[in-house]
């Protein structure tokens, strides 16, 4: 997978946001079955509880992420948000 190195809020971050395999996965998620999901109060900000809520297993936090383009869990993924949860 590949890597991009980003400052953010002024430490450098490693992480395959924006990187070409990022990019070409989010491209493809027009092709993808997906059901739109609600962000209820109790699981803002935590992609390991929205993915337990959908997925059954907090490990799928990273797909959560990559599939709703969420660089930051801690500033993004507010209660009411709509996130895409592929089937």
């Amino acid at each position: 997978m590949g890597f991009n190195e980003v400052i953010h809020k002024n430490k450098k971050v490693v992480s395959s946001l924006n990187s070409l395999e990022f990019r070409t996965f989010i491209e493809s998620l027009d092709d993808s079955a997906y059901q739109v999901g609600t962000i209820p109060p109790g699981f803002e900000h935590r992609a390991d509880r929205i993915s337990d809520l959908f997925y059954d297993t907090p490990e799928l936090d990273w797909l959560i992420c990559w599939t709703n383009n969420v660089s930051d869990p801690f500033q993004q993924l507010n209660v009411g948000d709509r996130i895409r949860i592929l089937k």
